[in-house]
């Protein structure tokens, strides 16, 4: 019986160990799916074939998602892994004008997920009460630096995670204030879906949308950055300006509506309008009552979210990992979203593109120790080979196999959006870059083609500058390498802002990567 045992057991942890290659687990959605609908089937499909082999054949996608759900158990037949099994993963970014009431939605939704208790929020109301700002309260919850405190404005951004039913969130909460964009560009940048939020009170939405306001810049930003899915929550409906009144909310809606459409979003089918409260919670994890907005017959924001779709990811892809932050803790441990590829203890990797071999000694999701984490996941990795000082952001953790290239000139399709003082675009032109995790001073080095904006098809004439609204092929070089990836084949890690003293002149993603260079860059 022992030897029966033993066999089986080291037959499981291969099978595990070759998850990479198994095929089982290339599409875990669907692997789900079958799972849940159909477990009779399941149990007589496997009461044909051999004990030994279905066992962990069965388990191994619930293994692989329940690690990244939760610290790896030993024992792999846990009864609750089931409902963690089901648990899909998302990353939320709120973004909006200053002032909006991000942070205290954020703050609001924790409370309400049962992640902060009464004490805490007590603290924080007496907290808010000493600095004579009562209505902050909930912000301090994400806000948690003194400078943030005290201006009442995000400057980090915040990060915490909460749970429903169906969905484990992480919420990341950006900067509104124009100042710190850059920091709102590298939030929005990690996240899959977006809340746009907008103020509802008498002035505010003005302040917010017209030029200059954060919340124009913030859309395009994000759409450029990949946050496809909108969720725009029109707040403080409980001001007295407002009352829940349904002609604002309409006017805000009317209003919103064309620029999202400029914006590149498909209204009817990506974006989401919906009235809520932050401050007192309405509308957020329990529907607004009838008694206080008659008119409204949609989701709360709980159930926005939980409908929202998962967008593509592939576990058995290249392993990428743009490096967002990095510390010292018993070693080397970098911060990063998993953009392709998945990760497990003791995986060899490549930091680059500084070619660096390093060892992944442990991996923390949502604090939890995993064993494994697959694409779409924010993880902490600690690794060994590595000092901290020799990482920036903007360095790439990659796969030793198919490592990413660093280039230090590209091309790039552009659409320009509004340059300083009407100045022409031309090459010569400098602005900052921004992409994934890097922040790098760029050069325009020549204009290859300008796209015409009705056809979609190059212009036959050549280009030597263009102005704003034009969409323009161009090469752009940076001083020092960088980790970039074409569009077509790594869409998070190949598109970019430039930004101009403060202000996105133009959005771009990266068409070409130079083949020939790239192996000399290297060397």
């Amino acid at each position: 019986m022992d030897i029966e045992e033993e066999i089986r057991s080291s037959i499981q942890s291969l099978q595990l160990d070759s998850s990479e290659d198994s095929n089982e687990v290339a599409f875990p959605e669907e692997v789900k799916a079958i799972e849940v609908e159909k477990p009779d089937k399941l149990e007589e499909d496997s009461k044909d074939e051999v004990q030994a082999n279905t066992e962990p054949l069965q388990k191994e996608p619930k293994v692989k998602d329940k690690e990244i759900a939760a610290p790896a158990p030993e024992n792999v037949e846990e009864p609750d892994e089931n409902d963690e099994n089901k648990k899909r993963h998302l990353n939320v970014v709120f973004i909006g004008h200053v002032d909006a009431g991000k942070s205290t939605i954020g703050g609001q939704i924790l409370f309400l997920s049962g992640q902060v208790d009464d004490r805490t929020i007590q603290k924080y109301e007496k907290e808010a009460k000493d600095k004579s700002r009562e209505s902050w309260y909930m912000a301090y919850i994400m806000d948690t630096n003194e400078e943030e405190r005290v201006k009442g404005i995000t400057v980090e951004v915040g990060r915490a995670h909460f749970e429903t039913e169906t969905t484990r969130f992480t919420i990341l909460d950006a900067p509104g204030h124009k100042n710190y964009v850059p920091n709102m560009i590298s939030g929005a940048s990690q996240a899959d879906v977006g809340v746009l939020v907008i103020s509802a009170r008498k002035g505010e939405f003005e302040t917010g949308y017209e030029k200059g306001g954060q919340t124009r810049e913030h859309v395009q930003l994000a759409k450029t950055l990949g946050v496809t899915k909108l969720l725009v929550v029109v707040n403080k409906m409980d001001d007295p300006t407002v009352k829940w009144s349904k002609e604002r909310y309409d006017e805000i809606e009317s209003k919103m509506t064309p620029f999202l459409r400029s914006s590149g979003y498909n209204v009817k089918k990506d974006v989401l309008f919906l009235p809520i409260s932050g401050l007192l919670g309405s509308n957020l994890k329990t529907r607004v009552e009838k008694s206080v907005c008659p008119w409204w017959n949609g989701p709360c924001l709980f159930e926005a979210l939980d409908a929202t779709e998962l967008p593509p990811r592939d576990p058995k892809g290249p392993f990428r990992m743009p490096i967002i932050d990095k510390f010292k803790d018993m070693g080397t441990v970098v911060m990063g979203k998993i953009e392709s590829g998945s990760i497990c203890e003791g995986d060899s990797l490549l930091v680059m593109p500084n070619k660096a071999q390093v060892k992944v000694l442990g991996i923390q999701c949502d604090e939890n120790k995993v064993k494994r984490a697959g694409p779409g996941e924010n993880v902490r990795v600690k690794l060994s080979g590595i000092e901290e000082d020799d990482i920036l952001s903007g360095f790439v953790l990659s796969s030793v196999v198919k490592p990413i290239a660093p280039v230090s000139e590209f091309d790039a399709q552009l659409q320009i959006l509004e340059l300083l003082d009407n100045a022409i675009f031309t090459a010569g032109y400098k602005a900052v870059l921004h992409i994934h995790a890097i922040v790098e001073e760029c050069e325009i080095v020549e204009l290859l083609q300008q796209i015409d904006p009705k056809t979609k098809k190059p212009m036959k004439k050549k280009v030597l500058f263009v102005k704003n609204g034009a969409v323009v092929v161009c090469r752009i070089q940076v001083n020092n390498l960088i980790c970039i990836e074409k569009f077509s084949d790594f869409p998070q890690l190949g598109r970019f802002t430039l930004r101009t003293e403060g202000k996105t002149v133009a959005v771009g993603k990266v068409t070409g990567l130079p083949t020939s260079k790239a192996s000399t860059n290297l060397g």
